[in-house]
């Protein structure tokens, strides 16, 4: 009995559900390209250094995923087409010649999913 069930178990699972007809389900993307600026680094610091810190990947994919989130619910990022161009402020105070930077122009690309393009349309498979 128990060899009967496991011989059986695996076409049940194989049949179940499953649907192949032969033809494929492409999503649909929207797309729209944004241009925005960074803000500055929050501290001040050498001219260099303050240019490194606004230009590091990892402020560039933060800034670049609110960019897209700003948009809407369901934008995410598809690429940095343009990483932007440094500049710089002077710093005013105890910090006179240390200046703080940010990327100006930063052109990224957002994609969204076209509504009614995947899921479950009444009469389509």
């Amino acid at each position: 009995m128990k060899y009967k069930l496991t011989a059986l178990l695996p076409l049940v699972v194989l049949l179940s559900g499953v649907s192949f007809t032969g033809e494929a389900l492409a999503t649909e993307y929207i797309y729209r390209d944004l241009m925005a600026n960074t803000l500055p680094s929050p501290g001040c610091a050498s001219e260099a250094e303050a240019i490194g810190h606004a230009s590091k990947p990892f402020n560039i994919n933060k800034y670049s995923k609110k960019f897209c989130q700003s948009q809407g619910y369901g934008w995410h990022v598809d690429a940095v087409k343009d990483n932007g161009k440094p500049v710089c402020q002077d710093c005013s105070g105890a910090n006179v010649g240390k200046k703080q930077c940010h990327l100006e122009d930063v052109v990224v690309t957002c994609k969204r999913i076209k509504p009614g393009s995947v899921g479950m349309l009444p009469g389509k498979s």
